[in-house]
């Protein structure tokens, strides 16, 4: 059997990638053994450095951080979408005077570290006169404007990926350019942009451990308090495996949703087409 790529794998080169997937799986459980030796090697699992997170006031710093992170998350995450809807919107405007400066901005934005635009923000604004950012406005905004940039290319990337003879069948019925976007375009992209989105949502939640930098009492920021207690022996190691817990926790999460979702847009693919449709017809009408 063969594929448009490549010859299906005969029974050597299925033993091949047997061996090789098991020497690698031996290599990666040899650097894990390695990596916990280390750390049972200089003290890392002792019960002094774990103690720490026993106290209550611990547990609730711990979880007003992992609210402060959500906080950042979700307002970022909203104001990524609504950008990026916008800046796709603009550049795939006919008119240059709109277009130009939405590639430019994305250009520019997406090209920048998320780092530097934190740090702009915070550090270089405010002696400026622009003395009303905070941490979490920095942190925000700095989310916001870079995945925005991002998600813009990923809206305009779905929408043109689309036949174009199904934007020529709207014009042809009398539908604005507007009209073709939002009513024919629009939702049967939105299927095939969902699982990029996602993926990009969770580079925002993780992303927004940036924010420790510009002092946003975060996860991280909270895992870097908690590891220079010097009473409790400078458990950073400990403080980093049980915020990166929390990352992976949150991160399954969302991903678990994203699954919901696709699982339920595959079930019921005409949906989307049937409420265009109606929309189409009560445009028409």
């Amino acid at each position: 059997m063969t594929s448009l790529l490549f010859d299906a794998p005969g029974p050597r080169a299925k033993r091949l990638n047997v061996l090789l997937n098991v020497v690698v799986l031996a290599l990666v459980l040899v650097a894990l053994v390695f990596v916990l030796w280390q750390f049972y090697q200089t003290g890392q699992f002792e019960s002094r450095k774990w103690s720490i997170f026993t106290y209550p006031l611990v547990q609730q710093s711990l979880l007003r951080a992992t609210v402060a992170t959500l906080q950042a998350f979700a307002v970022g995450a909203v104001l990524s979408l609504v950008l990026g809807l916008l800046l796709a919107i603009g550049r795939m405007s006919a008119h240059p005077w709109v277009r130009l400066p939405c590639m430019w901005v994305v250009e520019l934005f997406r090209a920048t570290p998320l780092l530097i635009l934190m740090m702009i923000l915070y550090y270089g604004l405010p002696p400026l006169g622009f003395t009303f950012i905070t941490p979490f406005i920095a942190v925000v905004t700095a989310l916001t404007v870079y995945n925005g940039a991002v998600l813009a290319e990923v809206f305009r990337a779905g929408v043109e990926s689309l036949p174009s003879g199904q934007s020529e069948a709207g014009y042809a019925i009398g539908l604005r350019k507007s009209q073709v976007l939002s009513l024919v375009l629009m939702p049967q992209a939105i299927r095939a942009m969902l699982p990029v989105i996602i993926a990009q949502l969770v580079v925002i939640l993780k992303d927004s451990a940036l924010g420790f930098i510009v002092t946003y009492q975060e996860l991280l920021y909270e895992a870097k308090r908690l590891g220079t207690q010097v009473q409790f022996g400078s458990p950073i190691i400990p403080a980093a495996i049980v915020v990166g817990i929390i990352y992976v926790g949150l991160c399954l999460i969302l991903s678990g949703v994203s699954t919901w979702l696709e699982r339920r847009l595959r079930r019921s693919p005409s949906s989307l087409v049937h409420k265009t449709t109606q929309d189409i017809s009560q445009v028409q009408l």
